[in-house]
């Protein structure tokens, strides 16, 4: 029975472990870790501490290249190339939503050294938020006649722009009149030996 005998066949072509070779890995890797060697893992060491979020004490500049056109070369630095440039982690983002978001995000705020966590608010600052809420109040106090006012000053734009509408619409009306004015009878035209300038009328 030739079947049953394998003695020529290397059927053995799983990988096997030799288990001294891998505890002697891993001895000599724990003592690269102790000596602090290439192989150093990554060991928590204590936790670093970021400030609270705050509140923003600039303007976000999100209109000033509005509608305005640029050369961008690949050559040009980041921060002249085409969209967002944030200069504090150096990257350029493309459009206004994302930038709002990239300066939002988790990793914004933490190269500016801060956590997502907000400061908890005691009771006093709450007070005293609240008092200053109040004055802001009070100083900007709103009466009917501002109300009276504004509302005028919005009909009065309203009738400025169908006032400018009715323009625009009469200027067209003038504009097709002296056109059809202007049209030359195609007999004439043949007469006078103008038929050939690329009209397709007949």
């Amino acid at each position: 029975m030739a079947g049953n005998n394998a003695a020529g066949v290397d059927n053995t072509f799983r990988r096997k472990f030799d288990r001294e070779e891998f505890l002697e890995r891993a001895r000599e890797r724990e003592r690269q870790e102790e000596e602090g060697g290439p192989h150093k893992s990554k060991s928590k060491g204590p936790p670093v501490q970021r400030k609270p979020l705050k509140h923003r004490d600039y303007e976000v500049d999100l209109n000033s290249r509005l509608g305005k056109t640029q050369v961008v070369t690949p050559i040009a630095p980041l921060s002249q190339q085409a969209g967002y440039y944030c200069s504090v982690c150096e990257c350029v983002v493309k459009d206004s939503a994302n930038y709002l978001d990239h300066i939002n995000g988790k990793k914004h705020q933490r190269a500016l050294g801060m956590s997502m966590r907000v400061e908890r608010a005691s009771l006093q600052q709450v007070q005293e938020r609240f008092e200053k809420l109040k004055k802001r109040k009070t100083d900007g106090t709103f009466t009917e006649q501002d109300l009276d006012e504004r509302i005028l000053k919005q009909q009065q734009e309203e009738e400025e722009r169908k006032r400018q509408r009715r323009e625009r619409k009469k200027e067209k009306k003038k504009d097709k009149v002296v056109e059809e004015e202007t049209e030359i009878d195609p007999d004439v035209a043949a007469m006078m030996g103008f038929g050939g300038f690329g009209s397709t009328k007949k």
